[in-house]
């Protein structure tokens, strides 16, 4: 399986051949290294662990840097791994944004943006209280979260305040608009999980749809 590791720039908007406006993320994807080959018959799968993001030495472990330098790459601060055939490349092989091509459906996975302790209401869409009969503290309460004797408790899985966002998010099937390899950016159709300059991974869509007349 194909794919690459990058950087979210931003979102702007194009227009297609027939001048329709198309929202769009642009993410730097790449320069990426190789780093590591996993084979079945050695480690029980096919994958391959690529670097991202030249950073200076004194920002790794020794550790970092010596699994870096076997395999002749630059110090990197990102490493992912993707699962899949990797008989098109080696180790030290640099990877860059014209793998993808305009009109091919990606996955992105990136981490959402953290929110910090929210109540239910902003947190599962609770519609909240009635905001009558006397019921001057409950519009934003979350309700019976369960009965008295019997269980007795909470049930695992109660949807209710706590932390929100912060979590790795896996966004399918979103199309690739452009490519520009001399500048090593995509950009794809929609909108991504994260901030802006979040580390995100854009990989071949693993169930790609067909795509509608017009899109």
């Amino acid at each position: 399986m194909k794919g690459l590791l990058g950087k979210k720039v931003g979102m702007t908007q194009v227009f297609n051949e027939e001048g329709n406006v198309i929202p769009v993320t642009l993410i730097e994807a790449g320069p990426c290294y190789v780093v590591q080959k996993k084979t079945k018959e050695n480690d029980g799968y096919n994958a391959v662990q690529l670097g991202f993001e030249e950073v200076s030495e004194r920002k790794l472990s020794k550790p970092e840097l010596g699994h870096l330098q076997k395999a002749g790459v630059p110090p990197l601060r990102h490493l992912a791994e993707f699962r899949g055939r990797n008989d098109d490349l080696e180790v030290g092989q640099k990877v860059e944004a014209a793998i993808f091509q305009v009109g091919e459906l990606v996955d992105v996975v990136g981490t959402s943006k953290g929110k910090g302790f929210a109540g239910v209401v902003k947190r599962h869409h609770f519609g909240g209280g009635i905001k009558t009969h006397g019921q001057s503290d409950r519009h934003r309460a979350p309700g019976s979260i369960g009965a008295g004797t019997t269980p007795g408790r909470v049930f695992k899985g109660m949807r209710m305040a706590g932390r929100m966002g912060g979590e790795g998010v896996t966004v399918s099937n979103l199309e690739v608009v452009i490519v520009d390899s001399g500048r090593n950016l995509i950009a794809i159709k929609g909108s991504i999980p994260g901030a802006k300059n979040g580390l995100v991974l854009v990989k071949e869509a693993r169930k790609a749809r067909p795509q509608k007349n017009g899109n």
